[in-house]
């Protein structure tokens, strides 16, 4: 797959409609396990499901696997450069030309850096992970902003780490990253509700977050690990598609826990 290349599902009869029928939504990070999990699920639920990622190859697979497994929804995927905010604009734009409309951007870009000790952190790991947990997310919430808003029901979805709350000491550069990508969302969030004025928030900012995710293939390569207090990555996707769900006005600026608080 190259840039603004697509794969698309239409026409196929379903048997019903879902929670997300109409509705548009853009899934940032969608090659990795989460990413594949949410596509499944916001695809089964009958939105327009519009995937990005940096890696090609592995985004064709995640948008074939959605699109094949519910065919009565329209899945598309673009490779986009999330380090750069005009790339990002620009499928921005793309998307609302398309489809008229953008009801939701679920930030699932990820990566983790870590040391033994607190002073052996290498400080190169708060550079990569400042691009991929930060900056992208400024990135899509700054393009993403103003289609949520006219949505009229807009979701920014960033999932975050429960190590933001509590960080540890080989953690402090992944930490202070989710910490500082949470407190970005929370400001949009802000901004969310001071557009809404009186009639409160027409689109909602919401952070969801775990402890660490599994999937399949992990509980495969490690069948005698517990992963307690891990979050399935279908969960995951659950807790998503059910963000739309719910009143702008409730979940704007909160943090739903998907596993205990530290």
């Amino acid at each position: 797959m190259t840039d603004s290349t697509e794969t698309t599902a239409k026409g196929y009869e379903g048997n019903g409609k879902g929670r997300l029928e109409g509705s548009v939504i853009a899934v940032a990070g969608a090659a990795g396990p989460a990413g594949q999990a949410t596509l499944l699920r916001l695809a089964e639920e009958g939105a327009t499901v519009v995937a990005a990622d940096a890696d090609a190859e592995r985004l064709a697979t995640a948008v074939d696997a959605a699109r094949f497994a519910h065919g009565g929804a329209t899945v598309t995927g673009d490779t986009v450069d999330l380090l750069s905010l005009d790339a990002t604009r620009a499928w921005v734009d793309r998307t609302e030309k398309e489809f008229g409309r953008i009801d939701g951007l679920v930030h699932l870009v990820g990566g983790w850096r870590g040391s033994a000790s607190f002073a052996e952190t290498d400080l190169a790991d708060w550079d990569t992970l400042h691009n991929l947990l930060l900056r992208t997310l400024q990135h899509t919430s700054l393009a993403f902003e103003a289609p949520l808003e006219r949505s009229g029901n807009g979701r920014f979805v960033l999932v975050s780490a429960a190590g933001a709350a509590k960080p540890t000491a080989g953690n402090a550069a992944y930490a202070a990253s989710k910490a500082a990508a949470e407190a970005w969302t929370l400001a949009l969030g802000d901004a969310f509700r001071k557009a809404g004025g009186e009639d409160g928030p027409a689109a909602a900012a919401v952070i969801l977050v775990v402890k660490a995710l599994v999937h399949d293939q992990m509980r495969a390569d490690r069948p005698n690990a517990k992963f307690a207090g891990f979050t399935d990555v279908k969960d995951l996707a659950e807790a998503i598609a059910t963000t739309w769900t719910k009143p702008a006005e409730e979940l704007n600026g909160t943090r739903l826990w998907l596993t205990p608080k530290p």
